[in-house]
């Protein structure tokens, strides 16, 4: 299946879990793909990973800070320009910090807005002038089930998250009538490293939990669906790069402005 053949694609988190996942997937179906991250050393195992599928030349890498507008200014156009278009965006890349919301600092609550919300629109505002100019554009942002259904410990991330689904909704209708279209995910109960205590490379390291966190809390976090031999149950990150790329094709070409749950039933 090349259903992006002739398309070009930007993923941001591109050097690990989710992201790294749908920018391979996107390789396996026909992009040209622009992977971005904020960590060297992921993008070098993201383009490892393409070499070893045969796509490595279908792919660029670019080390980026989404959440610092000097940054994505000076990267993003650049990117697009050597993509020669875009027709994709996928704003995969944030960050998981946890506390105590009595004892959380406003450095921690501003760095996890700064850049899953504000990372969020930066890349979208500088990549609507190519997007548009595509006549199919699709933006596919990063929601998560957190945005809808109680966290504990997570209330930065929740209201970031939450913030992402408003935009979603509002670019959509802004820009329906010149072709563009733009759906947020909300996954859950997805094992990669923002979910795993383990951790990962550099903007998706994986937070924890405050160490004395009351785990009863988490009781109703536990999916329906128990794939594999995953902890907990959790899906791997293809499970939601295969939605990604669903929306972000033709398949998906009469749906904007929703966000699809991807979480096993976690939330039914």
């Amino acid at each position: 299946m090349e259903r992006f053949t002739g398309r070009h694609a930007l993923v941001t988190g591109g050097g690990s879990g989710i992201g790294q996942a749908t920018v391979l997937r996107l390789l396996d179906e026909g992009a040209t793909v622009a992977a971005a991250d904020i960590a060297r050393t992921g993008l070098d195992d993201t383009a490892a990973r393409a070499e070893l599928d045969g796509n490595l030349e279908r792919l660029t890498t670019i080390v980026v800070d989404i959440g610092a507008e000097e940054s994505v200014r000076a990267v993003v156009p650049a990117a697009i320009a050597d993509l020669g278009g875009l027709d994709v965006l996928v704003n995969a890349a944030g960050i998981l910090r946890s506390a105590h919301t009595e004892s959380m600092s406003l450095d921690l609550w501003d760095q996890v807005l700064r850049v899953n919300l504000t990372g969020t629109f930066l890349v979208t505002r500088e990549a609507l002038p190519a997007l548009l100019a595509s006549g199919r554009g699709v933006v596919v942002n990063f929601s998560s089930t957190s945005a809808s259904f109680a966290h504990p410990y997570m209330a930065a991330y929740a209201a970031s998250k939450g913030g992402v689904q408003s935009f979603t909704h509002a670019i959509a209708l802004e820009y329906a009538g010149r072709g563009l279209r733009a759906v947020a995910v909300a996954p859950g109960s997805i094992s990669s490293g923002m979910t795993d205590a383990s951790g990962a490379s550099g903007e998706n390291r994986g937070p924890g939990i405050p160490e004395d966190a009351d785990m009863a809390l988490f009781a109703k976090l536990m999916p329906a669906l128990k794939p594999g031999d995953s902890p907990f149950g959790f899906a791997g990150p293809e499970a939601v790069a295969g939605v990604v790329a669903m929306l972000a094709s033709d398949d998906g070409a009469f749906v904007t402005g929703t966000e699809i749950r991807i979480d096993g039933g976690t939330h039914m």
